[in-house]
């Protein structure tokens, strides 16, 4: 039988190979070494090398800002809110509870229009009332009038009798006169012979008609002077009639004209044109005019205010006083709306400071308005001086640090990183202030400059950014 086969174990073919591994297994082995290092540190290694002679620079990027902020950081400014110079809560001058409600936040009202109206059957009864004795007392003097106007129409009536009765008087009198003369001249003729006793006797009766007569027309004419008499005392009683009859009708016009002030205490009216923008009540809330603590009753129905009048308030410090004089031109920036710029006026400065915030407060008018503009927004005013015209809407909308901007051979310019290559840019420059500078053209949001930039930096040149 031939003998059995069996394998040997790797442990005795490698006891018997003498432990050798084989060279070209060594150099793979140092290669996937070399190659994974490689991986691992052979391009930051490159870069490093490579870097090492490029210029570090420290860079911002470049970011688009309101017109607000830019004319803010290069401008006298201050921060401030808007208000209206003519605001008003309005309330009932008499405590009552409301019936009617005619506006809502937002409502537009004229002067004397009725916003609320109050409970007011009580009033308007009284006020009716009055008119009624009004009424009354004016049909008395209307009545007293005819009765004046009817008594002298009687005085003249009977004066014009006096006249005549005056005339019928003198010449019955100048016939009595006639008629004793005639009587003497008879007496004288009978005692000289030459008359007659029937003659006398008939010129003796002659004067006693005569004086008969001059009798009656006195006694007519007596009786016209008392007619006329009694005629004026009947003018002087309608006239005191009459003054009475006005004098109640003016107390009582008086008692209407309050029945109508308290009536239209009720009603709660616009005192100006203007916007509704609070609603302090409701219909069937009681509301008054003097609240006082412990009691549910409102003080005011509605808050208006006269958008015409809206101005912003703000509170300057008092080391920046000196940039702020009355009369001069201010650009406002609403917050809601930082790229529109309103003109404005500094139209009063406060003539005392907070010293707690060593504030001054400055009213600034609006000179242009639009519906965008709301009680109580808040704004940034940039101030100018006094002699300088206004500002147009800040065209700048970049705002960068005074540091990245370089001088050379008479020309201001700024490096512009790009792919890692500092390249020269023309700016246009506006306003300068507080370490920052404004650009007018020449500069992109998004854009890359350099900041401190190193003396020696070329155009076109690799840079190293500082940090990375």
């Amino acid at each position: 039988m031939s003998a059995e086969y069996k394998p040997i174990p790797a442990a005795d073919r490698a006891r018997r190979s003498g432990g050798r591994t084989s060279p070209w297994m060594k150099w793979l082995l140092l290669l996937l070494v070399i190659a994974v290092l490689w991986m691992a540190f052979g391009q930051a290694l490159v870069e490093r090398v490579t870097d090492a002679g490029k210029p570090v620079v420290k860079t911002a990027r470049v970011e688009q800002r309101s017109a607000g902020q830019v004319a803010a950081a290069v401008g006298a400014s201050s921060n401030g809110y808007i208000v209206a110079k003519k605001r008003a809560a309005l309330s009932a001058d008499a405590p009552g509870r409301i019936v009617e409600m005619n506006v809502e936040e937002g409502s537009v009202v004229k002067e004397g229009q009725v916003v609320a109206r109050l409970y007011s059957d009580e009033y308007a009864a009284n006020l009716r009332r009055a008119q009624a004795d009004v009424a009354t007392a004016q049909a008395s003097a209307d009545r007293a009038t005819r009765d004046l106007a009817a008594a002298r129409a009687a005085v003249e009536t009977v004066k014009s009798t006096v006249q005549p009765l005056q005339e019928d008087l003198t010449q019955s009198r100048a016939a009595w006169a006639l008629a004793q003369t005639l009587r003497d001249r008879a007496q004288q003729t009978l005692s000289t012979g030459v008359g007659t006793l029937d003659a006398l006797q008939r010129a003796q009766g002659e004067v006693d008609v005569a004086a008969a007569r001059v009798a009656a027309a006195k006694a007519r004419e007596a009786s016209a002077r008392a007619g006329v008499t009694e005629a004026e005392a009947r003018v002087a009683s309608f006239e005191a009639a009459l003054n009475e009859a006005n004098r109640r009708i003016e107390s009582l016009v008086a008692s209407r004209d309050l029945a109508q002030a308290t009536l239209d205490k009720t009603m709660v009216k616009a005192p100006f044109d203007g916007v509704v923008v609070l609603k302090d009540a409701e219909v069937g809330e009681v509301v008054s005019p003097n609240v006082v603590g412990g009691t549910s009753a409102r003080g005011s129905v509605v808050t208006m205010v006269d958008f015409a009048s809206l101005e912003v308030q703000a509170e300057v410090p008092e080391t920046s006083l000196s940039n702020v004089l009355e009369g001069a031109q201010a650009q406002i920036y609403l917050d809601a709306y930082p790229d529109k710029a309103y003109a404005g006026k500094v139209d009063r400065i406060w003539p005392t400071a907070n010293r707690t915030k060593a504030t001054v407060e400055v009213r600034v008018a609006f000179m242009e308005r639009d519906d965008k503009l709301r009680p109580e927004m808040g704004a940034r005013i940039v101030f100018a001086p006094k002699e300088a015209a206004a500002a147009p809407a800040n065209e700048a909308r970049i705002l960068i640090p005074v540091e990245a901007l370089v001088e050379r051979e008479g020309s201001t310019f700024v490096w512009v990183v790009d792919g890692l290559i500092a390249k020269k840019r023309t700016i246009e420059l506006g306003d300068k202030r507080a370490g920052k500078v404004a650009v007018r053209s020449g500069l992109s949001a998004g854009e890359t400059i350099v900041v401190s930039a190193p003396s020696d930096l070329q155009d076109g040149a690799a840079v190293r950014v500082e940090g990375k």
